[in-house]
């Protein structure tokens, strides 16, 4: 059985390569849904803006993250645009490590 909370744990190691701060600390995951009878996640999430270069790249990364979980054999990645990501879907300690928060 795939549970939420691995799939999570395995997009944590997912880093933004230009804040260095992984994607659900970031606040940039806002689902994971999972068909358990075909061993399909499926990610929905944002990009802190619609021109972000990295999309490409978050493409290879968070399915070969999610893999790692024996029982995946699919992930496929839903990004959205609506809610807008902004600053304060971040972590605590990230905003805290940015300057949002003292």
């Amino acid at each position: 059985m795939i549970a939420k909370e691995a799939v999570r744990e395995e997009l944590k190691k997912v880093i933004d390569p230009e804040l260095n701060i992984n994607i659900i600390a970031l606040g940039l995951v806002y689902d994971v849904s999972i068909d358990q009878e075909v061993g399909k996640v499926v990610v929905t999430m944002t990009l802190t803006t619609p021109g972000c270069p990295l999309s490409v790249v978050f493409e290879e990364w968070i399915p070969a993250a999610v893999k790692n979980i024996e029982e995946v054999k699919d992930v496929k990645i839903n990004l959205v645009w609506e809610p807008p990501w902004d600053p304060e879907k971040m972590s605590d300690d990230v905003k805290e490590q940015m300057g949002f928060i003292k």
